[in-house]
């Protein structure tokens, strides 16, 4: 790209000396046909900005949230249509504040809200639960055998006659702590989710069913002290509904980082047209950023919705850089165009490599076996794509026209000058000196090593006990603890599904190793009780002999075991499928804290093993918790295979770059102090490894480099020139330095923001990035120095760099 700059194309000249021959053929292509550029670039803004505006919409997927590769997640997919409940559900608790479940005024609105939801679109209403539901059922030994019915009676119309008899079918049906609460106050209803509404005929819209649920509750949130119930909804759909309806309070934080942007950048340059347009091409990106995203049929997601800020700012950061060299160049006597011409040449490698560098941080995401993070690479991807176009060509071509004021371009130079800036570089340009890098590399080193002792302590998958993704006094987080508090079956299921032939399950060595499975599952700590067929049968075996405790057992006669199957089959018939050849082990958890579910997982991973045989197979996972556990394993696996992937492909752009290994360790390792210091962060801050966080030290490498980039590339290109480590530093600090330190402040202030979101795992990003951009950029100003003290000292010969002597200014 700088192979046809020569020593006097560096130089400041007037347009009348400037030969618009020079430069490289990309450069003559650009800004000798200025007028096409802009008006590409206006109508590709426009053409994206209607997309996104008819086409783009806000959602999420249960399936893009899982890890869909993962052997556990294969076992559940392929047997999902035999495991209703054990997926994607809903969990309603209605709750009478005034008296118990048996009251008539209750009863009359639990059926009015059963109703609703049983109409609700998306609902796989043959497996709905609840005390109207005619699924659920009692049974009972008598003189007679076996008696049993719908645990609501028949023309129940809330007489004390009809309440007793309901009181009688509760007990009877053991539902106290599954689905009726333990203090009689509250009932549940269960509501299995289809993945697509079977009347539209597309997938389920999850903020559309949570709006639904919130008009329910509010109709009786209105009625203040007199409504007869009030309701506790929990489950991913809720979640989701949540998160999406958070994103629109998450919109104010965009508009206030660009302002936080703007602010700053009019601060430093008192230039509001440089100002405008470094806003407005940054604002650009995210436009083709979010048309690209509609064009391919994608949408936003909690996840997603993150990427146009990292754009924005990423936007923000090459387009400070590329007009403070425009500034510099016009306060120096040249003219717009050819000042434009200066700083495209000189920062056009830099920034293209930075840009591949943060393109590198975003793509090594796709490792990630979980499609909404590669939906979340994919669209940042396109993002860094398109800041090529607006940001490295746009904005040059932009400033071309319009310039910057007289003060701002005098104010550029002002720390050659004794400015407020002078001072501070007074103090960085110290660290050059063998005293000063010796005491900043031993005090990294001391931060690295106390960091790094804090990083084995980080933890893989939730902390927290409810939804880590909102706040803890949220209202999804509440009605969770109301729920724990009140019931002894928790929404954390843990299933192991058995795989047998057909009418398999029902065979006696099936059966028994399940229930010792069930056993083993029941001694872990962080269990509070397993559910199987097992169960059911010893019960149903025990109640033909007259209820006899000898006979809770399972017994080796065929005809008893399929006469208990069948009975459990009336009242449950989510214990095995249609052909007894699916029967799942549910366990359930009081959380699902990582170290629980690492528990349970090696207990019933060891089982598995051993006990699996051709005819019978133990295959891990179902439930909520076994979905959370593979997406665990997934991340584990994939946070050491991120870090490895980013740092191994930044390096090569650094030594693709620079053609030096030595200038390769001095930008890298800031970035590795950053890394560990972030980890320990994560520690102290009580924040886990999972989905939400996975990214951040991705992102904060590949956007990090950025600095050492533009630092770097001036000051070695500078020794090249006969200068000394100390000359070549202070005109990389006076040129891009002072630009490296604006961003790193803007950078930080602009995401800190997002500390204030209602979604949790969004504040702890928008800290993380805060953190990592100005640790970022202190590491680059204060190391770089430092650490070329150690290994830079003496010239790098002019071929072992990309950048060649020429192209970096006469400053």
């Amino acid at each position: 790209m700088h192979s046809s700059v020569s020593t006097e194309d560096v130089l400041p000249a007037g347009a009348a000396a400037f030969d618009p021959a020079s430069g490289s053929r990309l450069e003559r292509m650009v800004f000798n046909n200025r007028r096409v550029v802009l008006v590409v670039c206006l109508a590709l803004t426009i053409v994206f900005a209607v997309l996104a505006a008819m086409r783009l919409g806000l959602n999420a997927s249960f399936d893009k949230m899982i890890p869909r590769g993962h052997p556990y997640i294969q076992n559940y997919l392929e047997n999902r249509t035999e495991l209703r409940g054990l997926g994607n559900s809903l969990r309603i608790v209605v709750e009478n504040p005034k008296g118990t479940i048996y009251d008539a005024s209750y009863q009359e609105a639990l059926k009015k809200i059963h109703d609703e939801l049983f109409l609700t679109p998306g609902v796989d209403r043959a497996w709905m639960k609840s005390l109207w539901a005619p699924g659920v059922r009692w049974t009972e030994v008598t003189e007679e055998g076996f008696r049993g019915g719908p645990v609501m009676p028949d023309n129940f119309d809330g007489s004390p006659a009809s309440t007793a008899q309901l009181r009688a079918n509760i007990a009877r049906a053991n539902l106290v702590g599954n689905l009726v609460g333990e203090d009689f106050r509250s009932s549940m209803i269960v509501l299995p989710l289809l993945d697509q509404d079977p009347v539209a005929g597309q997938r389920l819209d999850y903020r559309a069913l949570s709006h639904a649920l919130e008009q329910i509750r509010a109709r009786y949130d209105a009625m203040g002290e007199q409504a007869p119930v009030r309701l506790h909804v929990t489950g991913f759909a809720k979640l989701v509904g949540d998160l999406i309806d958070g994103l629109v309070q998450v919109s104010l934080y965009f508009v206030l980082a660009a302002l936080i942007a703007a602010g700053i950048i009019y601060a430093y340059t008192h230039c509001v047209r440089s100002t405008l347009l470094v806003i407005a091409c940054s604002l650009a990106a995210v436009v083709w950023q979010l048309g690209l995203v509609a064009l391919f049929g994608f949408e936003l997601d909690p996840y997603s919705i993150l990427v146009p800020f990292l754009v924005f700012a990423i936007g923000v950061s090459h387009g400070a850089q590329k007009m403070n060299g425009i500034m510099q160049d016009i306060g120096r006597g040249a003219e717009k165009l050819v000042a434009a011409r200066f700083t495209f040449r000189r920062l056009f490698l830099a920034g293209l490599t930075a840009l591949l560098a943060d393109a590198v941080g975003f793509g090594v995401l796709m490792v990630i076996d979980i499609p909404v993070i590669r939906e979340l690479a994919l669209a940042a991807s396109m993002g860094v794509a398109v800041l090529i176009f607006t940001n490295l060509i746009l904005l040059p071509v932009l400033l071309s026209y319009v310039g910057v004021t007289p003060k701002a371009a005098q104010r550029s130079l002002q720390t050659e000058d004794g400015g407020a800036l002078h001072k501070l570089f007074v103090v960085i340009e110290q660290f050059v000196r063998p005293r000063w890098a010796l005491s900043a590399l031993a005090v990294a080193g001391v931060l690295t090593v106390v960091g790094y002792i804090a990083s084995t302590h980080l933890k893989i998958g939730d902390l927290d006990p409810g939804a880590p993704e909102l706040r803890a006094d949220s209202r999804y987080n509440r009605d969770n603890a109301y729920i724990t508090a009140h019931y002894s079956l928790s929404s954390d299921t843990f299933a192991v599904i058995v795989k047998t032939p057909r009418e398999g399950c029902l065979q006696y060595a099936t059966l028994v190793e399940a229930d010792r499975l069930a056993w083993d599952l029941q001694q872990v700590p962080g269990v509070q009780t397993t559910v199987a067929l097992t169960n059911a049968v010893r019960q149903i075996t025990a109640g033909s002999n007259e209820g006899s405790p000898k006979w809770l057992t399972i017994a080796r006669n065929q005809d008893v075991l399929n006469y208990g199957a069948q009975q459990a089959s009336v009242n449950n018939p989510d214990l095995f499928n249609t052909d007894c050849s699916v029967m799942p082990v549910i366990a359930y958890l009081s959380d699902h804290r990582a170290e629980t579910l690492d528990r349970v997982v090696a207990v019933a991973d060891q089982f598995a093993k051993a006990h699996s045989t051709q005819d019978r197979a133990f295959l891990l996972a179902a439930g909520s918790a076994g979905i959370e556990a593979a997406t665990n394993i997934v991340v584990r696996k994939a946070w050491d295979e991120m870090l490895l992937l980013v740092y191994g492909a930044v390096t090569l752009l650094c030594f693709i770059t620079f053609r030096s290994w030595r200038a390769v360790v001095v930008a890298v390792v800031p970035l590795v102090i950053t890394s560990v210091l972030c980890e320990a962060l994560m520690v102290a801050l009580g924040i886990g490894v999972k989905v939400a966080t996975l990214p951040v030290i991705a992102l904060g490498v590949g956007i990090g480099v950025d600095y050492a980039l533009y630092l770097l590339s001036v000051q070695l290109a500078q020794q090249r020139l006969g200068l000394s480590l100390a000359a070549a530093y202070k005109r990389a600090l006076e040129f891009t330095g002072r630009v490296v330190v604006l961003v790193g402040v803007t950078l930080a202030v602009g995401v800190v923001t997002w500390a204030f979101s209602p979604i949790k795992f969004q504040a702890d990003m928008g800290i993380l990035l805060a953190f990592m951009f100005l640790w970022n950029m202190i590491g680059a100003v204060v190391l770089i120095p430092a650490l070329s003290w150690v290994l830079l000292r003496k010239p790098v010969p002019a071929e072992e760099g990309a950048l060649p002597a020429a192209a970096t200014p006469a400053v």
